[in-house]
């Protein structure tokens, strides 16, 4: 028993690779998606989603775009950023703001054209406030995640 931690975990473990970490990653973001749209499903009258599988690739396809877009967003900062002057730094803000708002509308019609209407945002502006409201909830809670992990080190 001297080789295990609490009788159940072995005394020395291999770190994971990168790879590995990427994966546990995009796993737990992808099911905090899952839950969060699930929650939205049962609780609001402005989500609706026809079953457990289609929520299931829903949320994989929701934190697929959403990482594409934090990567895109990272590069349009990065390309003003390394500029000098006000203007740029403007510049900088503002390319920011416009892919993260601009690409709720291409996560709207990504959901639309992958499911139809087995994925249903209603509400202002056709769904779109209530697809920000998920998407600002689902980072919320996956920031809120990454802090307690952080904090159990």
């Amino acid at each position: 028993m001297s080789d295990k931690i609490h009788g159940f975990m072995p005394a020395t473990a291999e770190m994971p690779s990168d790879r590995q970490r990427l994966f546990i990653r995009y796993l737990t973001g992808a099911l905090i998606d899952l839950v969060v749209l699930n929650l939205f499903n049962e609780y609001s009258d402005k989500v609706s989603i026809h079953s457990f599988t289609v929520s299931l690739l829903a949320a994989v396809l929701l934190q697929a775009l959403l990482k594409a877009t934090i990567a895109v967003e990272h590069q349009v900062a990065l390309f003003f950023k390394d500029r000098p002057g006000a203007f740029n730094t403007f510049l900088r803000f503002f390319g920011a703001w416009v892919v993260l708002f601009g690409s709720k509308f291409v996560i709207l019609e990504a959901l639309s054209f992958a499911f139809g209407d087995g994925v249903r945002f209603e509400g202002a502006f056709h769904g779109l406030v209530w697809l920000i409201i998920v998407v600002v909830t689902m980072l919320i809670v996956e920031e809120a995640i990454v802090r307690l992990f952080r904090k159990l080190a």
